[in-house]
């Protein structure tokens, strides 16, 4: 490729709406152009990249023995109506109608439609397991896009499904695929962690997430510094050590005291003089009946007061409102009888979780439901009592890892791929079933496969990316050489030594863009093209170094310069080319 043929669409400054660096690179290196909010177009660099990274996932998948199909963006209403969507699904979910009046959606996802081909297609257990994938333009209509790519309303994503006659098969195709994710992000170079995570919306048991570690990720992931556990912080769990300070008189008489104003953990603390560790904190929260709707009876979860809930793990605990719901004070004060900063299990008539930190504890100052007053020496018994013991706390960094091995670290990641196993949530709503071998009809079992394709391209350059530009790993970057003449006006012999080094390099394989713009693009404007495309390697002929015999040689990473006489510079590209893992045509 030349460059005075192809567009080269670098910007100096950054722009001012970009606030994470891969958006700015993106951006500033000619990979994408804004064209509406969450919207994008991808330039001829950065689809390059796009198409490498999409050719690395689809490769590992076609290993791991998934077929690969092409389902369409738009998607009738009538599928979503069967699997309940269609009245579940919030505005992301982009709906309109065609000129015949018939409701229709841009897909977020491809559950529905992939259920309805296999229920078609399938017919007995002999034909599982299946599993289909696909990369794919997506569209979730998203409140508020942002960061470029990484959050935006019209993205590329790898989805897979697989289909199974019990749950061994679907087991053996889920650790299949959390392997193949492995496979992928290794072979993107990516420092990556797989982790426990929550179903969400999509649904369905075990679930696994894959972030990309990067200081603008926006979840949390939590992980052993020793052993291998990892879970998203909305899952994580961990060992707490108990307080400092604990009586060990054995347990006193208990006693309401007047606390007056103080009504948070830090003032009641302070009044008090115990530490937050050594009260329990009481929080409110709507209860949900039994089919899982939200009701206006209440629900007290205890937590130490040293302590954050986790209202993931909250919220998924039978009979607590999902989403998670406080209670305002009004309903506080009239349920209850005091208000919000008095509260405790002290008897308390509702039902009441509590945290696994709090049951040790003895001894402790906890609310009297009585407004300015407090309770010290509160101890479990039929006066301060719990019906439920849950993890519901928000680890922290140094917690003990579960599996015993070292203590908790947390960073922040981007996520990048998520498994599931889904069930039967969307194969028995579109009664998708085989028969076994028996005869009978059976319900398939699902599974749930996703990677951000555009995503991991912007978590790559979060990784991946210096003061002068991007510094791709070599198998992603959008061309492996740059030769870029200097002077090549003033020498015949730049020209004709830039057009063999041309000719040599493609023989080998490797993708090269040849920089022959004229004079008026300066050689630094060409360096700092080359360095902010994140070109890997870098030849640079110019009439100085002819003069000497050689060329001047640069690795886009490591930087430094060295010169190659002109007459080995073949082998060097040989040499170059195998070390990139580049296979000769």
């Amino acid at each position: 490729m030349r460059a005075s043929q192809y567009l080269i669409a670098t910007v100096k400054e950054t722009p001012s709406d970009a606030e994470i660096v891969s958006h700015q690179l993106m951006l500033r290196a000619g990979l994408i152009r804004k064209l509406a909010s969450g919207l994008y177009t991808w330039l001829p660099v950065g689809l390059r990249v796009l198409h490498k990274v999409s050719q690395i996932i689809r490769e590992e998948m076609d290993k791991s023995g998934a077929m690969e199909v092409s389902m369409p963006v738009v998607q009738h209403a009538e599928l979503w109506e069967e699997s309940g969507r269609w009245q579940t699904m919030g505005p992301e979910l982009l709906r309109f109608t065609d000129r015949h009046g018939r409701d229709f959606c841009l897909g977020p996802t491809h559950e529905e439609v992939i259920t309805d081909i296999v229920r078609n297609e399938y017919s007995s257990y002999r034909q599982l397991p299946a599993t289909f994938y696909q990369i794919q333009t997506k569209f979730r209509d998203e409140r508020r896009p942002r960061f470029g790519v990484m959050r935006a309303r019209e993205f590329i994503m790898k989805d897979a499904y697989s289909f199974h006659i019990n749950q061994e098969s679907l087991d053996k195709t889920y650790q299949v695929m959390h392997e193949t994710y492995c496979n992928i992000f290794n072979r993107l170079g990516l420092d990556f962690r797989p982790v426990i995570a929550d179903s969400g919306n999509i649904g369905g048991s075990t679930s696994h997430e894959f972030h990309v570690l990067a200081d603008s990720g926006e979840d949390e992931i939590v992980f052993s510094s020793e052993g291998d556990y990892a879970a998203n912080i909305e899952l994580a769990e961990g060992i707490l050590s108990p307080p400092a300070h604990v009586d060990d008189n054995g347990k006193h008489s208990h006693e309401i005291v007047d606390t007056g104003a103080a009504c948070t953990i830090e003032e009641v603390s302070a009044f008090l003089q115990t530490k937050p560790e050594c009260i329990v904190k009481t929080l409110i929260v709507h209860a949900a009946d039994k089919t899982g709707k939200r009701t206006d009876e209440l629900v007290a979860l205890l937590l130490r007061g040293d302590q954050e809930l986790n209202e993931t793990k909250a919220q998924n605990i039978d009979g607590v409102a999902s989403p998670l719901e406080f209670a305002d004070d009004d309903a506080i004060e009239s349920t209850v009888g005091c208000k919000v900063g008095c509260l405790g299990p002290y008897q308390l008539a509702l039902k009441v979780v509590a945290d696994k930190s709090v049951i040790d504890l003895q001894n402790f100052v906890c609310g009297a439901n009585q407004n300015g007053k407090h309770l010290i020496n509160a101890n479990w018994d039929d006066n301060c009592k719990y019906d439920v013991v849950a993890d519901i706390r928000k680890v922290q960094e140094g917690d003990g890892s579960p599996d015993g091995l070292g203590t908790l670290q947390i960073k922040r990641g981007i996520e990048v791929g998520h498994i599931f196993q889904l069930g039967k949530k969307y194969s028995e709503a579109l009664k998708a079933n085989v028969l076994d071998k028996n005869g009978k009809a059976v319900t398939m079992l699902m599974g749930c496969y996703g990677i951000g394709v555009t995503r991991v391209v912007a978590a790559c350059i979060e990784q991946n990316n210096d003061a002068h530009g991007i510094t791709w790993p070599d198998n992603i970057a959008p061309f492996q050489l740059i030769i870029v003449q200097i002077d090549a006006h003033k020498s015949e012999q730049v020209v004709d030594v830039a057009e063999s080094l041309y000719t040599t390099a493609l023989s080998l394989g490797m993708e090269v863009l040849l920089d022959d713009r004229d004079k008026k693009t300066s050689p630094g404007v060409k360096f700092a093209d080359s360095e902010l495309m994140g070109i890997t390697h870098r030849i640079v002929v110019s009439p100085r170094t002819l003069a000497d015999g050689n060329v001047e040689y640069k690795h886009r990473k490591d930087g430094e310069k060295q010169m190659i006489n002109k007459e080995s510079i073949a082998e060097f590209l040989s040499q170059v080319a195998s070390k990139a893992g580049i296979i000769r045509p």
